[in-house]
């Protein structure tokens, strides 16, 4: 089985859509990710905002590398998300998961998305925890 802080690495490197979307890994403890990307021209929709889904996918990265750090692999069953500021091209975000709470097989996580110090999107997930260990 392969030591929890090593899987988020393992992880971003079999994703191709996070790896597209130029994310970084910034901080692994057991329970904690913190990554980082850049908001890319392509990135923006039609009004010249950031995409939803592009703060979305950061804070489900962040979640789903987080839900794995226990050494099992699990799976994301629910998510939400609150944008609450618009972010432009050139607009360095990072997500951070501030809970990770596991209930048995099923786990519950909290997912920061700020740009600086400033709370741009609040993310919620819920994930199932399988009995597949990571290797």
């Amino acid at each position: 089985m392969i030591e929890g802080t090593k899987i988020p690495a393992k992880m971003l490197s079999l994703d191709p859509f996070s790896k597209w979307l130029g994310i970084e890994i910034i901080s692994v403890e057991v329970g904690r990710v913190k990554l980082g990307m850049t908001i890319r021209p392509e990135m923006l929709n039609s009004m010249g905002k950031a995409h939803g889904g592009i703060t979305y996918a950061l804070a489900d990265s962040a979640f789903g590398f987080t839900s794995n750090t226990h050494g099992k692999k699990a799976v994301s069953i629910e998510t939400s998300i609150n944008h609450i500021e618009a972010l432009e091209a050139g607009d360095y975000i990072t997500a951070e998961c501030t809970l990770d709470k596991t209930k048995t097989k099923v786990g519950f996580n909290i997912v920061e998305v700020k740009k600086g110090d400033e709370l741009v999107a609040l993310f919620k997930g819920v994930v199932y925890r399988t009995n597949r260990d990571w290797e």
